[in-house]
C-alpha cells in the first residue's frame, strides 16, 4: 500500500473513532436528564411542580434536577403507549428515548410557529412525548441533557414537547407554556427507538380525545386507563445526630464546633461560628447563615442553572441519601424574593405522585441572597410502596369531568405512617425556572 493510501486510511480510522466517541459521550450525557404543586385534600390547590432525578438506591446521588413526568410512545401504526405512574417504567422508558429528545433539541433547525390544528396533528404520528410538571426553561436543561440549546429558545418555558419520527430525519413540536404559541422545527436528527421495543398499547389518550366537554380546559392532559393506586408507607430516616453529619458534610461545615442545646419543643440545635442548625422531631432540619461567611469568589452561583444545580447538590447529599429507591427528589420551581434573593425548591414523588409535606408540601426549600446559600429547610423522609393495599379512585375520565381541570396523583404526608393516594387539582403559579 502507498504512503498517501497509508495516510488516508489512517485519516479514515482516526475520523470514525472520533465519531464513535461522540456518540458514546452524547449518550451518557443525555442519560443524566433522569420526575409539584401543592396539595389540599381531593381537588385542593396545586401550585407549581417540575421535577428532578431519583436518587440511587444508597449513593445519595440526584443524577438530575428534571425529568418528563409522563412519556407517550407512538409507533408506525399509530399504536400508543403511555407512561406516568410507574415510575419504574417510565425511567426504563426514558433510558430508551431521553437521547432521542437531546439530539432533537441540540440539532433544532430557527422553530416556526404553527397553529393549534398542526400540533394536534402532530401528536398523532409516530414519535416520542415528553411532559414536565412545570414549565422548565431550555436553558436551564443544558447540563443535564448535555448539549448546548439553540440561541433562540434557550429562554422559552417549556413544558409539552413531542419529537415526530420522518424520512430521514425528525420534527420537534413544541408549546410556549406561558404565551400558548405552538412551534415545529426540522432537526438533523435521525434518532428512533429501537425495533426491538414494542412496550404495546395501553388506552393512553391526550384529554382532547375523550370528548369530554372539560378537555378543552386542559386538552393535552395525558388520560390513563386504571384507577387503583398504592398506599406509601413514610418514616422518618436517620438519628438526629446522622442528619446532622449529613447536614454538615454538605455544605462543607465537617470539623465545625457546634454548641448543642434543646429547644422548648423537643427540637435539637447547634449552634456554629456562621451558622445554626435546628433539628426537629418530625425530620424538618434548617440551616441558617448567621453572619459574615461568604463563598470564595468564582464559586458564587449566579444563573437559575447554577442555582439548581447547588441546590440538587445539597439534596443528593442531605435527603437524597436517606429517601429510598422508589422516591425521586425533583426540582419544583425557582422564585424571586426582594432583591437579589431567590428560592428554589424540590419535592418528592413516588409511584407517579406527589407527596405534599406539611403546610407548604416541598420536601426541600434552599434560599439564596447574592448568590450564597443562607438558608435551607430539608424535610427528612423516607418513602416505599405497600404493594399490597391499594386505593380504589374515581377513573380519569371521570375525574377530568369533576374536576373541569387539570389534575394530579397526590400523597398527603401530615405525619402518619400510612399515605392514602388521592386527586388533587393542579394550579401553575410562577414560571416554574
Amino acid at each position: 500500500m502507498s504512503k498517501s493510501k497509508k495516510i488516508a486510511e489512517w485519516a479514515k480510522t482516526v475520523l470514525i473513532v472520533l465519531l464513535s466517541i461522540s456518540a458514546l459521550l452524547l449518550g451518557w450525557r443525555t442519560e443524566l436528564f433522569n420526575d409539584f404543586f401543592r396539595a389540599i385534600p381531593f381537588f385542593g390547590n396545586v401550585a407549581g411542580l417540575v421535577a428532578g432525578g431519583a436518587a440511587e438506591p444508597g449513593t445519595g446521588m440526584i443524577l438530575e434536577a428534571a425529568r418528563p413526568l409522563a412519556i407517550v410512545i407512538t409507533d408506525e401504526n399509530g399504536v400508543r403507549h403511555g407512561v406516568r405512574y410507574d415510575s419504574v417504567e417510565r425511567n426504563s422508558v426514558y433510558d430508551r428515548t431521553g437521547s432521542i429528545f437531546a439530539e432533537a433539541i441540540g440539532t433544532m433547525a430557527e422553530p416556526v410557529e404553527i397553529s393549534e390544528e398542526a400540533w394536534r396533528t402532530a401528536l398523532s404520528k409516530p414519535g416520542v412525548y415528553f411532559e414536565y410538571i412545570t414549565p422548565v426553561r431550555l436553558s436551564v436543561l443544558d447540563s443535564w441533557l448535555g448539549v448546548r440549546m439553540p440561541g433562540f429558545v434557550r429562554d422559552m418555558p417549556l413544558r409539552r414537547i413531542f419529537v415526530a419520527f420522518g424520512g430521514d430525519m425528525n420534527r420537534l413540536y413544541f408549546e410556549n407554556a406561558v404565551s400558548g404559541a405552538f412551534y415545529g422545527a426540522d432537526t438533523a436528527s435521525g434518532r428512533r427507538i429501537p425495533e426491538t421495543y414494542d412496550p404495546g398499547s395501553n388506552g393512553a389518550m391526550f384529554a382532547f380525545e375523550t370528548g369530554i366537554a372539560a378537555a378543552e380546559n386542559v386538552p393535552y392532559m395525558l388520560i390513563m386507563p386504571g384507577y387503583t393506586h398504592p398506599f406509601v408507607r413514610a418514616v422518618i430516616p436517620g438519628s438526629s445526630q446522622e442528619q446532622l453529619d449529613a447536614v454538615l458534610s454538605a455544605f462543607e461545615l465537617t470539623g465545625e464546633t457546634t454548641h448543642p442545646s434543646l429547644d422548648s419543643d423537643g427540637a435539637r440545635r447547634y449552634l456554629g461560628t456562621h451558622f445554626n442548625i435546628r433539628i426537629e422531631p418530625n425530620g424538618r432540619v434548617t440551616y441558617r447563615l448567621t453572619g459574615g461567611a461568604q463563598m470564595q469568589e468564582g464559586t458564587v452561583p449566579k444563573s437559575e442553572g447554577e442555582m439548581i444545580e447547588t441546590t440538587r447538590a445539597i439534596v443528593a447529599d442531605t435527603i437524597g441519601r436517606y429517601s429510598g429507591g422508589e422516591t425521586g427528589i425533583f426540582f419544583e420551581q425557582i422564585e424571586q424574593g426582594h432583591g437579589d434573593s431567590f428560592s428554589v425548591t424540590f419535592g418528592y414523588y413516588i409511584a407517579g405522585g406527589r407527596v405534599h409535606l406539611f403546610g407548604d408540601g416541598y420536601a426541600a426549600r434552599i434560599t439564596f441572597s447574592g448568590g450564597v446559600v443562607v438558608e435551607a429547610e430539608l424535610i427528612f423522609r423516607n418513602f416505599s410502596l405497600i404493594d399490597e393495599y391499594y386505593a380504589t379512585l374515581l377513573p380519569e375520565k371521570q375525574a377530568l369531568a369533576a374536576a373541569g381541570g387539570e389534575f394530579m396523583l397526590s400523597f398527603s404526608d401530615t405525619g402518619a405512617e400510612w399515605l392514602t393516594p388521592s386527586w388533587v387539582k393542579y394550579g401553575f403559579e410562577g414560571s416554574g425556572g
